[in-house]
């Protein structure tokens, strides 16, 4: 699956953002796509997936009530609803896609097989 992220800027403290994921092909059975962001000197983390199919969502507890995840199948694109943004939220943030995750693997990022390229989202103070 070839992933196409964007949607990334430089915001204030407060302010709000949609990142888009834009999948090659969504078709594959039990397909969980996800957002992971990687701040400057940190590993990279978990921010939100979604299983494609039945719509099930998990989010990190530093994002939940703030961020929203969520898919259109007819474009076969995904997004991250990020409200409340906050300068701890600042890094370059990556989309990614994986097959057959059970639910104890979807917050780990090496099992997801698929990356795209990276949005960089500054929120400063």
């Amino acid at each position: 699956v070839q992933l196409q992220a964007s949607g990334g800027g430089l915001v204030q403290a407060g302010d709000s953002l949609r990142l888009s994921c834009a999948a090659s092909k969504t078709t594959f059975g039990r397909l969980v796509m996800g957002w992971f962001r990687q701040a400057p000197g940190k590993e990279r983390e978990f921010v939100s997936a979604i299983r494609w199919n039945e719509g099930t969502t998990y989010s990190a507890e530093s994002v939940k009530g703030r961020f929203t995840i969520s898919r259109d199948k007819a474009k076969n694109t995904m997004y991250l609803h990020m409200n409340s943004l906050k300068p701890e939220d600042t890094a370059v943030y990556y989309c990614a896609a994986g097959r057959g995750l059970i639910t104890s693997s979807v917050y780990y990022s090496r099992y997801y097989g698929d990356w795209g390229q990276g949005t960089l989202v500054t929120v400063s103070s």
